[in-house]
């Protein structure tokens, strides 16, 4: 049945223009916004922003009597005496990862592909907005229930806030409300998480927008074919359905943030192991890796150790993402209009940049776990921390030259296929005793530029 799915789904995606799977992308990030918004409805039916103590007289026993914030108390409630609230809660979380990991594989493809050169320029930028929201969404969501693994995350804020030059004490002291963790938080970032659902959803509504202006990009000699009105719904909703299905069996199945078993928040406490999300991975491992640079600057200390990773990475990062078009438009004084795309190995030494990124990102990911790996594979975590302090320099780099190497020798192959044919290894014997191999015609000659 799920074949058949795809089997309709990928007959819309080519009647629609577009011609190959990872169109799909972008519509299965919007249909878990739309997961988002009705599980997030329901939940604020029952959820209570407020750091207001109170004791827990609940369902669950092991924190039956014990001290806790209202935040906790009613996510507490909502998992365990309301009916269908757990399965919501958890379905909720898991649209909230496949979103972030759609979006990326959305930006992926763009860049990979070239579809965010004129006159689709905004898409891109709305896209990579996307990726920041969602990421934001994820940390302001993680924090909303008040427990022990929640109050990581909230430390790392406080410290990253309190790293910015200058500013950083009294932004602190606005965003905590007083002492840290005050009764502020929690309410100013439950406002956030709300507002941040309602840029999300402008920022999908404008993307639809200039979809239907713009049209669809595809690959070159791939063959549009237009769907009618009817067929194009019920691929739209085959696919909503399937989205659903997904996440209904991960929150039915998945266990996901099990926020009973850490216990409500105490300041200066941490849970063993903890980590942020899949996506914020990158963030972690640049704090763990990061050597304890601390200079004094006027005779007040500069915490780079922190500053670096948590805000000028992740800014370098989004800022260098957002303006790429821009840069590579420059470079190569590309300023056409274009619908058709570009295969990766058509272009060596974009992939080999994004190769580079992606690369990064893994690395500084897998630090995020570097005392896991310390731990299972009994090494020093030391030698760990240093091993990941040169390989975020020296792997982007191998990355790069690899990259490019191999786009530029599938297109030399291609180029020798076009001319000379395709080996298929077979031998036949000549009439006057000699041998030959078999050489296939190639299928369509390669005339792009490398």
């Amino acid at each position: 049945m799920f074949g058949e799915l795809m089997t309709l789904r990928s007959r819309y995606v080519r009647g629609a223009g577009q011609g190959h799977w990872s169109f799909m992308f972008g519509e299965i990030a919007a249909y878990a916004f739309v997961v988002l918004v009705l599980t997030g409805a329901f939940l604020m039916g029952f959820y209570e922003p407020t750091m207001r103590r109170t004791v827990y007289d609940g369902t669950y026993p092991t924190l039956r009597g014990v001290g806790m914030s209202g935040a906790y108390a009613s996510t507490l409630n909502l998992s365990f005496d309301v009916r269908g609230g757990l399965l919501v809660r958890q379905i909720h979380h898991w649209a909230a990862v496949i979103f972030v990991a759609a979006v990326l594989l959305q930006l992926f493809r763009m860049f990979f592909t070239a579809a965010f050169r004129r006159p689709r320029g905004l898409n891109w930028l709305i896209w990579v907005g996307l990726l920041a929201l969602g990421m934001a969404a994820g940390v302001t969501g993680t924090v909303l229930p008040d427990d022990q693994l929640s109050g990581g995350s909230l430390s790392l804020i406080q410290g990253i806030v309190q790293s910015i030059p200058v500013v950083g004490t009294y932004l602190t002291l606005w965003l905590f409300g007083g002492d840290v963790p005050g009764d502020r938080i929690i309410p100013r970032l439950y406002e956030a998480h709300l507002v941040i659902g309602v840029l999300v959803l402008a920022l999908l509504v404008l993307r639809h927008r200039l979809l239907r202006r713009q049209g669809h990009t595809r690959f070159a000699g791939g063959r549009p074919r237009t769907l009618d009105r009817r067929s194009r719904l019920v691929a739209a909703g085959a696919l909503f359905s399937a989205v659903c299905g997904v996440l209904a069996l991960l929150g039915s199945l998945a266990q996901i943030n099990p926020v009973w078993l850490y216990g409500p928040f105490e300041p200066g406490s941490i849970t063993a192991g903890a980590v942020p999300g899949w996506y914020m991975g990158f963030l972690d491992g640049g704090l763990r890796i990061m050597p304890n640079w601390e200079p004094n600057v006027f005779g007040h200390p500069l915490s780079l150790a922190v500053l670096i990773p948590g805000l000028v990475l992740p800014g370098a990062f989004f800022t260098l993402l957002a303006a790429y078009p821009m840069i590579e438009r420059r470079v190569t004084g590309d300023i056409r209009p274009h619908d058709l795309l570009d295969r990766p190995r058509d272009r060596a030494t974009r992939t080999a940049i994004g190769a580079a990124g992606v690369t990064l990102y893994g690395l500084l990911w897998a630090a995020a776990s570097n005392d896991q790996i310390a731990t299972h594979f009994h090494l020093s975590l030391n030698a760990i921390t240093i091993f990941f302090r040169f390989a975020v320099i020296a792997g982007p780099a191998v990355a790069f030259t690899v990259t490019r190497r191999l786009c530029l020798g599938l297109r030399q192959r291609e180029r020798d296929e076009a001319e000379h044919g395709v080996e298929t290894g077979l031998i036949r014997q000549l009439p006057g005793g000699g041998f030959e191999e078999l050489i296939r015609p190639p299928r369509k000659a390669i005339d792009r530029a490398p």
